[in-house]
């Protein structure tokens, strides 16, 4: 798979050649980020902080509200492995500090240590001091420790010169357990492939900016089919990850689906089709997951209109229920309540839709059955979502911020808070 880099240096997305000489100045970072995201994880090294020449500590906050993020440049402490941690990264990444005594001390899956090599020998500091250690003698001193590894190559980082496959291949046996990604060289769909076949992560910077290898060339290079036609089932989901349908996708059809951030598939009675093109109930492509076999995809989108299925249903298994299709109906009404209706009243009295949600959480409280907890929670949930799509808020919103939580290391004691008044 590939996982996609933001260097950032200044606030700006920058690609260096060898560490050190400017190639591409990208700017704002955001807009890449927002592309790049749709491949999974992406990597945001802040090199600045590496080199101990201030830091983007802003601009990777930005991002992390973006994307899933693996973060790494000047993380040398557990303090500072943790705060990153606990911002939502994914993942933190350790050069210098991916010592025992330092990992140990943080959940090893979400850890990474990059081991920036040149000519097989680790260096630090921003590729600045040779350590004399070999690759593979680090990786077994580590990989107890680690969920993965980070191996760049410093004399290919950024010049697009390809890369040494069977030594590469030796790392990856090295490494393991862990997982094996790779920087450096790394220039066509070809190059992702191969190390996918390998069982290693190509992580890329200066060929999708360049042009040279494109987004899409890329998500789908480890892709094989073994249909007749060549193409490949895709499985649509929303926001949520209800399943809306299931289609087919092509190389080219992946292709224009990440290019365009459409829902973008293949038709086998039309050839190429864009999602809504004609019924106006278009998809925005949110992300692209192959599935383990690499022979099937799973298309994350968010759904505008009647919904995904041809005879106006949400799904084409239907329609759904439960709190995703509630969300959906209270933001539909904010514009088109009647008059006189009981969720026009809450939208419009917020004194009142107060009132409701303290008098429902101290039922739900007070609740002594499973069937009073499950009436009450049900109650609570209505008024909820409707203070929700008060403020433009979803249920989607609601989701990744629990996720995001999941992420924190760092736990507050979760007391009460001291009564102001006014409850119920």
């Amino acid at each position: 798979m590939i996982v996609p880099s933001i260097d950032l240096r200044n606030g700006h997305a920058v690609q260096l050649v060898g560490g050190k000489e400017m190639a591409i100045d990208a700017g704002d970072p955001r807009p890449v980020a927002e592309r790049f995201r749709l491949a999974g994880e992406i990597a945001v090294i802040d090199l600045d902080a590496a080199l101990g020449a201030g830091d983007n500590a802003v601009v990777v906050r930005d991002l992390l509200a973006l994307a899933d993020c693996r973060v790494g440049g000047g993380v040398r402490s557990v303090e500072a492995a943790r705060a990153w941690l606990d911002a939502g990264a994914a993942k933190v990444i350790l050069g210098t500090a991916a010592r025992p005594e330092i990992l140990r001390q943080l959940p090893k899956e979400r850890l990474i240590a990059a081991l920036d090599a040149e000519h097989d020998v680790v260096v630090v500091e921003g590729w600045r001091t040779k350590t004399g250690q070999r690759i593979v003698d680090r990786m077994a001193e580590l990989k107890e420790y680690v969920g993965g590894f980070l191996v760049t190559f410093v004399e290919r980082e950024g010049r697009m010169g390809g890369f040494d496959l069977d030594r590469v291949k030796a790392l990856v046996e090295a490494a393991a357990p862990a997982r094996l990604t790779y920087a450096g060289g790394v220039t066509t769909a070809e190059d992702v492939a191969a190390l996918d076949r390998i069982g290693a992560d190509a992580q890329v910077g200066m060929a999708l900016y360049s042009g040279r290898l494109s987004l899409g060339n890329a998500v789908a290079a480890p892709l094989v089919s073994d249909r007749p036609d060549g193409l490949f089932p895709t499985v649509v989901a929303d926001e949520r990850g209800v399943t809306l349908g299931l289609v087919y996708s092509s190389f080219a059809s992946l292709a224009a689906a990440i290019e365009k951030r459409r829902g973008v598939y293949h038709s086998r009675r039309r050839g190429l089709w864009v999602k809504g093109e004609t019924s106006g109930d278009l998809q925005e492509l949110l992300r692209v997951d192959l599935d383990c076999d690499r022979d099937a995809l799973r298309f994350t989108v968010r759904q505008s209109g009647a919904g995904f299925c041809h005879t106006g249903t949400r799904s084409c298994f239907g329609e759904d229920g439960g709190l995703g299709r509630l969300a959906r109906r209270l933001a539909e009404r904010l514009q088109n309540a009647p008059a006189g209706s009981y969720t026009r009243r809450l939208l419009d009295d917020p004194e009142l839709l107060r009132a409701k949600l303290i008098e429902e959480a101290g039922e739900l409280a007070e609740a002594t059955t499973r069937e009073a907890a499950v009436w009450e929670t049900a109650d609570l949930f209505y008024f909820a979502l409707v203070a929700l799509a008060r403020r433009g808020g979803s249920l989607a919103d609601v989701e990744r911020a629990l996720d995001r939580r999941e992420r924190k290391l760092t736990r507050r004691p979760g007391d009460a808070k001291p009564d102001k008044g006014g409850g119920a």
